[in-house]
């Protein structure tokens, strides 16, 4: 593999740890490319040319998410997206979203079960002040018992408004929590609270040592620049930080569901509401393009199966939605759904089992088949509009399958998908043995938990 002429230069005067090595070119659709290199600290950098706008997105996700987390230390990679806008030993708490406001740019972080990534769309002759500003915080953040307290009662507010005040949340958490009980994908992002509440300074000292490292973290630009710049700069900036040694990930496989779970809870709710789990493939997974055409025909807008029958026909439910889970390990399908006034639950799910059968016993009709793609279609090239879509995507994939181009394979796997593909997943996945049932009954003040069959702890 040839390297390009401005290597040379660069690597001559790089710092000790930022020597860059070419990594290839992938196409991104048809008329970018994705440039890959590498410091000899493992950073990866993932360089996309768009000149269509003044205007770049810097993203920078980490190998690290729940699933890295053990027991009894759960929501600390959550936390620690909250920690890392707080004061660096150069920058005083504030600055850094100050500085990233002064030159333009909108910022966020998110943190899920494979990855956390911080983002930053800033237009484009700024990008020499968010570098600074990144690789000084992946080097350089304090953690002082006041930041960190201050955070941890944060965190702890968010959880108890979006999960134990939210109906929606709390189903949720709990079918994760009832599906899986080995794997790490079993506690939610955010932790449990009494895990939130424990976390000391050292514990965050000790996990930003362990994961924030250059070899655990890939970056990526998108936009308006120059790859031999945007090279250049990285390796100026991020050369001063070594690698570490990475923990080893030990995380335990789920064994195969054999019996359905279900769940009951009581909530303060008009209605009954109803979540659905089925264990389902991971994003790498040969049958997850099926699984996902699947997902779109039962409830993928207004024409679905499930949007016709529970919502419009029987009018049994006001509110239907479904996710498949898009891991690097096997997740769930969920289908949830909310009862109108005189409906049960069991009148939501004898609805919804008899469509699933139907998609057992026969296949898709052309029609339902085409419809499917096409939303899948449509809400891929939507998601790269922008640069920091583009660059979202570039990052997401990266992290999760290790192909940063892979929006587009995906698409070219679900172009492939036949109706004999989706009629054999719907018969492997959609059994009863293979699921998990969670329940909300109305009018419990204490939301006392009540299980049938297997219990959870």
């Amino acid at each position: 593999m040839k390297q390009p002429d401005f290597l040379e230069a660069i690597n001559a005067a790089a710092p000790e740890h930022g020597a860059v090595s070419y990594q290839g070119s992938l196409p991104f659709g048809d008329a970018l490319h994705i440039e890959a290199f590498e410091l000899s600290s493992g950073l990866r950098i993932l360089i996309c040319e768009d000149h269509s706008a003044p205007v770049l997105a810097f993203h920078t996700w980490f190998r690290i998410g729940s699933r890295h987390e053990q027991p009894g230390k759960t929501g600390l990679a959550h936390l620690f997206e909250h920690l890392m806008f707080n004061e660096t030993t150069s920058l005083a708490k504030g600055e850094f979203d100050r500085r990233l406001e002064g030159a333009g740019a909108d910022s966020n972080a998110s943190t899920w079960l494979d990855w956390t990534q911080y983002n930053v769309a800033v237009p484009s002759g700024q990008l020499p002040v968010v570098i600074e500003l990144e690789s000084d915080r992946m080097a350089h953040l304090v953690l002082k018992a006041p930041q960190v307290e201050s955070e941890i009662e944060v965190v702890a507010n968010e959880r108890r408004y979006r999960v134990e005040d939210d109906i929606d949340g709390a189903m949720s958490e709990l079918l994760w929590a009832t599906a899986f009980e080995k794997h790490a994908y079993r506690w939610p992002t955010i932790g449990w609270m009494a895990d939130i509440l424990a976390f000391t300074t050292e514990d965050c000292d000790a996990f930003y040592r362990s994961y924030y490292a250059p070899n655990n973290a890939t970056v990526i630009v998108v936009g308006d620049v120059t790859v031999a710049d945007v090279v250049e700069r990285i390796s100026q900036a991020y050369g001063k930080i070594g690698r570490e040694q990475l923990p080893l990930e030990n995380n335990i496989p789920e064994p195969a569901q054999n019996g359905e779970r279900r769940v009951e809870i009581r909530k303060a709710t008009a209605t009954d509401k109803i979540s659905i789990g089925y264990h389902s493939p991971a994003l790498g997974d040969y049958d997850y393009a099926p699984m996902n055409v699947l997902s779109q025909a039962l409830l993928g807008g207004r024409a679905s199966r499930l949007q016709k029958k529970l919502v419009r026909e029987h009018e049994a439910a006001s509110d239907a939605r479904i996710f498949l889970g898009p891991f690097r390990d096997p997740g769930l399908l969920e289908i949830y759904a909310s009862a109108r006034t005189g409906k049960s639950a069991e009148d939501l799910l004898e609805i919804i089992d008899t469509e699933l059968r139907a998609l057992q016993s026969e296949p898709l009709s052309c029609d339902e088949l085409t419809r499917a793609k096409a939303r899948m279609e449509l809400g891929l090239y939507g998601s790269l509009e922008t640069v920091d879509g583009k660059a979202n995507s570039i990052g997401f994939y990266e992290a999760v399958l290790q192909e940063p181009a892979a929006a587009f394979q995906r698409q070219q796997s679900l172009q492939r998908v036949t109706a004999s593909d989706v009629l054999r997943v719907a018969r492997r996945y959609l059994n009863p043995e293979n699921r998990s049932i969670v329940i909300v009954r109305p009018d419990s003040p204490d939301g006392e938990v009540s299980t049938a069959e297997d219990n959870h702890e």
